[in-house]
């Protein structure tokens, strides 16, 4: 981070004027990944006090910005390039990562989670062990005897999760404690409810594809 920025920072409660912030520390963080406001405060200021000209800045690269200050994220997306012929004629600066269906499975569940969790009024943080992961996804899986296996394949799906940034993992209190997990709540943005059900259907059928071997075995033994 340079030191204009962080002088910006500094100077903030006597109203900085937007000009005298670092446009470029700004925008390369976002072009990286997601911006926390919780994981850099000086960063988000400047964000914030330079929203405008950073929109306009992105959108020279067919990009859009979405900061969501309740939530406390920001990041950069591609424009719709059905909406925007100049968009659809540029290559893609962020790309688009396909997901296997476990993956997306993963991601269904922790979002539906994230709702479980809004829903209570409670706490607005998704914590959950390595077990809980592990259980929730379980019985979407092939039956196996192979625990340990089933669990590597699982901690597989997770880590791939938290590599496109919609889990952390948070620090252990001690030595030998089971991995504890934060669902980053940027996963809300991304996945909504017309992909939930969507995916629902899917999963539905796989549900079906997954009790046929067993159904079919059944009726052989009859």
């Amino acid at each position: 981070m340079s030191d204009e920025l962080h002088d910006a920072s500094h100077n903030e409660a006597a109203g900085t004027p937007a000009t005298q912030w670092d446009l470029s520390a700004v925008v390369i963080p976002l072009l990286r990944g997601v911006v926390y406001r919780d994981e850099d405060a000086t960063l988000w200021a400047a964000l914030q006090a330079l929203r405008a000209r950073v929109s306009d800045y992105v959108a020279v690269l067919a990009l859009e910005l979405v900061l969501d200050e309740a939530e406390g994220y920001a990041f950069v997306r591609s424009r719709a390039q059905e909406d925007d012929e100049a968009a659809a004629r540029l290559p893609r600066l962020v790309r688009r990562q396909p997901l296997t269906f476990h993956v997306s499975l993963l991601l269904a569940l922790l979002r539906k989670k994230l709702a479980e969790l809004d829903a209570g009024g409670g706490e607005t943080r998704l914590i959950l062990a390595r077990d809980e992961v592990v259980e929730m996804v379980r019985i979407f899986m092939p039956a196996s005897s192979n625990d340990a296996r089933l669990i590597d394949q699982i901690e597989t799906h997770l880590n791939k999760v938290i590599e496109l940034g919609f889990v952390r993992r948070l620090k252990l209190s001690h030595a030998g404690q089971a991995p504890v997990y934060e669902v980053r709540r940027i996963l809300k943005a991304f996945v909504d409810a017309q992909w939930l059900a969507e995916f629902d259907e899917r999963l539905q059928a796989y549900q079906h594809h997954l009790a046929a071997p067993q159904t079919e075995a059944d009726d052989a033994q009859q």
